[in-house]
C-alpha cells in the first residue's frame, strides 16, 4: 500500500486558506467602496482572475 502524500494535504489546506482570505479581503474592500448603496446587490460585473486568458496584463 502506498504512502499518504502529508505534504500535498498540507500544501491543498494552505491554497485553500490563502484562496479563502483572499476572496474575504476582496469583498470587504467591494462593501468599503460601495458603503452608501444597498447590501446585497452588485452592480459591477466580475473581473477575471489574474492570469486567466481573457485578462491582459
Amino acid at each position: 500500500m502506498a504512502t499518504p502524500n502529508y505534504g500535498y494535504e498540507k500544501r491543498q489546506k494552505e491554497l485553500a486558506k490563502k484562496k479563502k482570505k483572499e476572496e474575504k479581503l476582496k469583498e470587504k474592500a467591494q462593501r468599503k467602496a460601495g458603503e452608501g448603496g444597498p447590501e446585497g446587490q452588485d452592480d459591477e460585473p466580475q473581473q477575471p482572475a489574474e492570469g486567466t486568458p481573457g485578462s491582459t496584463g
